[in-house]
């Protein structure tokens, strides 16, 4: 399987392409990464060095790409932070030319905009850019809840209610949509749920709640989603292997008292996850 994964790069830690790449090689995927944006570190350490590239750029490498021949044998596109809306035009066109070449190619789009704690953190352009464009011509969204709500312009507050919302983004275009967090008031104390939505049908995954406060998880399970759906073609079996994944990465990182998730160190949960959880649908 070959993923063409675009999206930002940092050189410490793991986010975006720094998070999403290893788990698929993991897992024996090749992934071609372009990067969106390459950052000394994540943003959330309050400073940081590098630069924003722009779609022209995007653009120039997956024409080198192609020069090469090989993208037939590309079996998807991921997305995730863009950085600026001229760079996820450039995306959209990857994905027209990845399609033209192989028209059972997948997109997932991981919609970066936002969390429930910093509210939207991405340049202007970009979320109304998600809702218009990009979610448009994809199979999968992986949205967090903070984004489910703003790109569905619906609360999630219940489970009735982040159905209803999830079935708002399927009406925008992606089949598959996987809520990569959800607290309802159907959630436990201590817990947090996941959430998959396709054809109609709906899952739910429920974990404990860790004490964390990391970045990138989303980044990996968007990845870790997309392989394993590409490859059974089920968003319960998707969600029930990159759940377990995600949470085995999240406990070890929380037993480690680290500020950056042990992609690498705890690089077996991607194989062979320690604990897994129910897939109940609802």
């Amino acid at each position: 399987m070959n993923i063409l994964s675009i999206q930002s790069h940092v050189a410490y830690g793991h986010v975006g392409n720094a998070s999403a790449v290893f788990p698929m090689q993991r897992l024996g995927v090749e992934v071609w990464a372009i990067h969106t944006v390459q950052f000394s570190n994540h943003t959330g350490y309050g400073a940081w060095r590098g630069r924003v590239f722009d779609g022209p750029a995007i653009e120039e490498l997956v024409a080198g790409i192609s020069e090469r021949g090989v993208l037939g044998q590309c079996d998807g596109v991921l997305s995730g932070y863009m950085g600026s809306a001229d760079i996820g035009t450039a995306i959209v066109r990857a994905v027209a030319t990845v399609r033209a070449a192989n028209p059972n190619a997948l997109y997932a789009c991981d919609p970066v905009m936002g969390d429930t704690d910093r509210g939207i953190y991405v340049r202007p352009g970009i979320p109304e850019f998600m809702a218009n464009q990009a979610l448009r011509v994809a199979d999968i969204a992986t949205p967090n809840q903070f984004e489910l709500n703003h790109l569905s312009g619906l609360a999630s507050n219940t489970l009735d209610a982040a159905k209803a919302a999830v079935a708002a983004l399927h009406a925008l275009g992606p089949r598959v949509v996987l809520v990569t967090s959800l607290v309802t008031d159907a959630t436990p104390p201590g817990a947090i749920d996941l959430l998959a939505g396709e054809g109609g049908q709906f899952w739910l995954l429920r974990t404990p709640r860790l004490t964390l406060d990391v970045n990138g998880a989303g980044d990996a399970i968007a990845a870790l989603f997309l392989v394993h759906y590409a490859r059974t073609g089920s968003a319960a079996l998707a969600l029930g292997m990159a759940g377990a994944s995600v949470y085995g990465l999240l406990r070890r990182t929380a037993e480690a008292g680290s500020r950056e998730i042990l992609t690498v160190a705890a690089q077996d949960e991607f194989v062979s996850p320690s604990e897994t959880f129910p897939v109940e649908p609802v």
